[in-house]
């Protein structure tokens, strides 16, 4: 076991940046956000100074952030057929996904199973936008309204869409379009005001923030999804609950973190590249998926052949660098990544998942060297023997 362990795996969680750990033991001790009295009107500006900083993230208004308790919650809010504008109902009657997509997209969230189509995506992972173009197309608007939802980076292979041709697409069919930002606030720039989506979902502990808290950001509060959970009518009525203020103060600070933050793209990406020239220079015939297609700065997602990614995932663990055999949602379950099944590479094949961040150091990328040159060798060596 090494001494000194190498955290490789940004992409599942983001190590807690020590400003938000000092913004959230700061609010510990804040009172209810929803009392009137002095102390609850200073827990409730906690609240709205991260909501400001949440949104200038992605250059949206304060007043169309929701918080939430984390994307998945987001993903299921947003994703219902019923919705709501002022006080009128509006049905959205089928939702649009990618084959690709991460599962709080692909399992559909409040549609039923004949409800969701999903839309293809080609071998580095791009959504097949004629087939989303000609499935929006022959949408029934008599049904109601067509809600498609997207990835805008790929957690598994960091590849990221045209979100700008899709949304075009969606306005042009009229539909509704939510975008999972997830992967992609804080490491490529977004812009809510500039039609980037009809909404968007975050997640706090991707950028440095704690677990457990996460947003729904709108480009406009005419209409919206009626509410998973009903209660007290916090969050303007949108998401009940008393809010998960230590929580929420530090998605602020990290969030405030992340936009300071993307001047650095270029120097993660050159990290990026030191992985991937490593992996080419020890293993040349592995297979670095996406990597003909615009990806974040952060990711490579790469398989060995004749070694199974769990096995290789074990063996790397052991020799003290953290990365994933896929998803963090699904690496712990035996079966292979739906992503790489959809690009077309079958059933069988398994991959492995670096994901860096900006404090990521040269140590951390020789401690991935070292411990891939012994797992390759010890593949040699059993091929010697048999």
């Amino acid at each position: 076991m090494a001494a000194t362990r190498a955290y490789l795996d940004y992409n599942a969680s983001a190590p807690l940046l020590a400003e938000a750990r000092a913004a959230m033991i700061a609010a510990l001790d804040a009172a209810n956000p929803s009392s009137v009295h002095t102390e609850g009107r200073s827990a409730r500006r906690l609240i709205e100074d991260a909501r400001r900083d949440v949104a200038r993230l992605v250059n949206a208004k304060p007043e169309h952030v929701i918080f939430t308790s984390g994307a998945t919650e987001a993903a299921s809010t947003l994703l219902t057929p019923d919705w709501q504008m002022g006080r009128g109902a509006i049905r959205m009657s089928h939702l649009y996904v990618s084959e690709a997509d991460h599962p709080c997209l692909f399992g559909g969230g409040r549609f039923a199973a004949q409800q969701v189509t999903r839309i293809g995506v080609d071998g580095n992972g791009i959504a097949d936008l004629e087939a989303l173009t000609k499935a929006l197309a022959a949408h029934d608007k008599a049904e109601g309204l067509a809600l498609v939802a997207i990835h805008a980076a790929n957690n598994e292979t960091g590849v990221i869409q045209p979100v700008g041709r899709i949304a075009e697409i969606v306005k042009a069919a009229g539909g509704v379009l939510v975008v999972d930002a997830v992967q992609a606030a804080g490491r490529i720039p977004i812009d809510m005001s500039a039609g980037y989506a009809d909404y968007l979902i975050l997640s706090s502990h991707k950028i440095g923030g704690p677990k457990g808290v996460g947003a729904i950001v709108a480009a406009a509060d005419l209409m919206m999804p009626k509410p998973l959970i009903n209660g007290g009518g916090q969050e303007k009525g949108h998401r009940a609950g008393t809010e998960n203020l230590p929580g929420i103060a530090g998605f602020g600070a990290a969030a405030r973190a992340a936009l300071a933050g993307l001047g650095e793209i270029g120097a993660v990406a050159r990290r990026r590249d030191e992985v991937e020239a490593i992996i080419r220079e020890i293993v040349p015939d592995a297979e670095i998926f996406g990597a003909a297609a615009p990806r974040l700065a952060n990711t490579t997602f790469f398989a060995i052949a004749g070694i199974k990614a769990e096995t290789a995932q074990i063996a790397f663990d052991l020799a003290g660098v953290a990365l994933s055999a896929g998803s963090a949602c699904s690496s712990g379950k035996v079966g292979p990544s739906h992503v790489l099944k959809a690009m077309g590479h079958g059933d069988s094949l398994g991959a492995l998942r670096v994901s860096i961040g900006r404090a990521t150091g040269a140590e951390e990328i020789e401690a991935f060297r070292t411990a891939l040159a012994g797992i390759v060798a010890r593949r040699a060596d059993k091929e010697r023997a048999a």
